[in-house]
């Protein structure tokens, strides 16, 4: 086959000694099987910012540190150098959620380095050795359903152990490997700990994997692991490997809203003071 171009400093340096077949084509990047010496791998061509489709890239974008401010006001201006460094912050964001997933026991393709803007990492085979289908594809008893979430709970668990939320996570970004489920796809890694859409997000990764497998396992339907999670991050309990139960009670006590208007009043008057006693102070010192 052609030579996809992004691939081809890697051919010519040596690093990827052929490429087999394109593997999959999405709105971020392109995936091929390459070979390694004698290692089947996946290489991750990631496509320029003006040709993906990705929707609402600000809101997983927020929270993330870029170099410097003048790269940060570039962003934001939306300047020629501002997508240059949009563009590299989010190819960078996968790759190093990649290798801190990895480290902290996350089931990811492992990654095996990052080279010219290309992703070279494990392939997930399936037991024939083939590349693995999609969780989508596949339909699981009712007990296969109910240990796959249990799995993806307790791996979304331990992605937020590290300030980690995938962002997207669904059946579509899931792998059925022969050792088992694989999460891949994240360049929309969220800081969780630096972006307030971040329980939103966390909700809705949980229920997509919900959802699907509740096809299968009807009474995963209502559960309520996200909040559960979530009150558990908060709290700074939350544990890799912990047990949970899928069960949140809710505070429907409604709000005190003379009481939090009191509040609201007695912080605006104590500001006043405090801007009199800086504006008396100022005076003071110039006399």
């Amino acid at each position: 086959m052609k030579i996809p171009k992004g691939l081809q400093p890697l051919i010519d340096d040596g690093i990827v000694d052929a490429v087999i077949r394109p593997l999959k084509s999405g709105k971020e990047a392109s995936v091929y099987l390459v070979r390694c010496g004698n290692q089947i791998r996946c290489a991750k061509v990631y496509k320029a910012l003006e040709q993906r489709s990705f929707h609402k890239l600000a809101e997983y974008q927020e929270g993330r540190k870029t170099r410097n401010s003048r790269d940060q006001r570039a962003m934001g201006k939306r300047s020629r150098h501002g997508r240059n460094v949009e563009q590299e912050a989010w190819k960078n964001a996968e790759v190093d959620a990649l290798y801190r997933l990895d480290a902290a026991g996350v089931r990811v393709p492992k990654p095996h380095g990052y080279v010219d803007g290309v992703l070279l990492m494990e392939m997930v085979a399936d037991a024939e050795g083939d590349a693995a289908p999609r969780l989508n594809d596949v339909e699981p008893g009712a007990e296969e359903a109910r240990a796959w979430h249990g799995f993806l709970m307790d791996q979304i668990v331990r992605m937020l152990c590290i300030g980690l939320i995938h962002g997207d996570l669904s059946e579509f970004n899931v792998l059925v490997g022969r050792d088992g489920l694989v999460i891949i796809d994240l360049p929309q890694a969220v800081n969780a700990a630096g972006n307030n859409n971040a329980f939103r997000m966390l909700e809705r990764d949980v229920n997509n994997i919900r959802d699907y497998c509740g096809r299968f396992a009807p009474e995963l339907l209502a559960t309520q692991y996200a909040h559960e999670i979530w009150e558990h991050f908060k709290n700074s309990g939350l544990r890799p490997g912990m047990a949970l139960t899928g069960i949140f009670a809710h505070d429907d006590t409604p709000a005190d809203v003379d009481a939090v208007m009191l509040q609201i009043e007695e912080a605006r008057k104590e500001a006043e003071i405090r801007q009199r006693g800086r504006e008396e102070a100022e005076r003071g010192a110039a006399e």
